[in-house]
């Protein structure tokens, strides 16, 4: 456990882009600086920020995460974990705060927006709080020594921040307000992977089987759903292999002797 400590500090930095949300909700930046943020974006194709705002989609996360069932079961867990804790605290701010979107506010025409047009619980991001959830969830659960190329993933859900934007789906704030409850959701859930013994995470185990078993429905979700838009379709069926290739192997591995110990 000492190895994936988490520091006192960390429950602190959450603060930091929660205090720049509400210093920009109040002081009356949140037009101007979705506005920013939506035309600077153009400068990439939709495309790209389809496939970021795909990062922060639960199903589309888990299953682009889903190898490590095999590789690393207690980042898996912990992804898990953090995603579950994140859906909940999402649904509950949104109703919470129930706060207008961009679409609902602004002039139709006056910012750019990919899709059909959203209108209310835009506070916080959903996708943000997501993808920064799973990013600090996986970086918490690394052991120190090795958490330094983790901090990619923060870098990543921060340009799943910005897609939403791009998408024309959520002030600044909104994403703000994501990443700040995510990095808490992530670090819970963190904690909780932390502690689960070596024994539970065994390959043949009760516990992994549950989360195959997730594996299979996120199959379903991706051949029944359109995950926020039809660019990310191509992301889909990328996913629904990577799905199937790692349940191959996980059920392979449940027919596998395992190795017996020496005398």
């Amino acid at each position: 456990m000492g190895k994936k400590a988490i520091p006192t500090f960390a429950w602190f930095i959450p603060l930091a882009p929660l205090a720049l949300a509400l210093a920009i909700y109040f002081g009356e930046f949140q037009s101007s600086s979705f506005l920013f943020i939506n035309q600077f974006t153009r400068l990439l194709p939709d495309t790209i920020w389809a496939w970021l705002t795909f990062l922060g989609n639960g199903w589309g996360v888990f299953a682009i995460a889903f190898p490590l069932i095999l590789l690393a079961p207690r980042l898996l867990s912990a992804g898990i974990f953090a995603g579950i804790i994140s859906a909940i605290a999402s649904s509950s701010l949104k109703v919470l705060f129930d706060l207008p979107r961009p679409a609902s506010v602004l002039m139709e025409g006056s910012f750019y927006r990919i899709g059909e047009p959203l209108l209310h619980k835009a506070f916080p991001s959903g996708h943000t709080l997501t993808a920064f959830a799973i990013a600090s969830a996986l970086y918490f659960s690394t052991n120190k020594e090795k958490r330094g190329p983790m901090l990619f993933l923060f870098f990543v859900a921060i340009l799943v921040g910005l897609s939403r934007s791009a998408f024309g789906a959520h002030w600044l704030t909104d994403v703000l307000g994501g990443a700040g409850f995510g990095l808490w959701c992530g670090i819970l859930g963190a904690i909780l992977a932390n502690g689960i013994p070596e024994k539970y995470l065994a390959i043949k185990g009760i516990w992994l089987r549950f989360i195959a078993v997730g594996g299979i429905c996120a199959v379903y979700a991706h051949l029944t759903q359109i995950m926020d838009h039809e660019l990310n379709l191509p992301l889909q069926y990328a996913s629904i292999a990577i799905l199937l290739i790692t349940l191959t192997l996980f059920i392979k591995a449940q027919f596998t002797p395992s190795p017996s110990k020496a005398d």
